[in-house]
């Protein structure tokens, strides 16, 4: 039904789409366990595992697509006439440098939060019995 090349070419479609995206998949699964437990019993624990996880997932797409555009749009409206090289400097640094690594302490922060603040509602249940 369908030609050989074709199915090797959907196997290797398919292989790369997973090699290039295998972080954000992960993150999206994370996501979806935060969204679920969410629903199911709503928690501080499961609204910063939510949190977390998408402040990763966006973190993982920043540094991938976003960044050239973003530093590119916000230098092309700070220098319109004369250059600023101490301000194009800065705005690389803040947009290319410091927010990934923001972002990225920020959702592993998040999910560490979590973890403490679940193992504290434990730990309190514990005592109480």
């Amino acid at each position: 039904m369908i030609a050989p090349d074709l199915k090797q070419n959907i196997f290797v479609t398919l292989y790369l789409l997973f090699s290039h995206n295998y972080i954000a998949f992960a993150y999206l699964t994370g996501l979806v366990i935060g969204i679920l437990l969410s629903l199911y019993r709503p928690s501080r624990f499961a609204t910063l595992i939510f949190l977390g996880f998408s402040v990763l997932l966006f973190s993982f797409e920043y540094d991938k697509h976003l960044i050239a555009a973003f530093r590119e749009q916000t230098l092309i409206s700070l220098i319109t006439v004369n250059p600023h090289f101490r301000l194009q400097r800065l705005v690389n640094l803040f947009i290319s440098e410091l927010l990934p690594v923001i972002f990225y302490v920020t959702g592993w922060g998040i999910l560490f939060a979590a973890i403490v603040s679940q193992g504290f509602k434990t730990g309190k249940e514990r005592r109480l019995k």
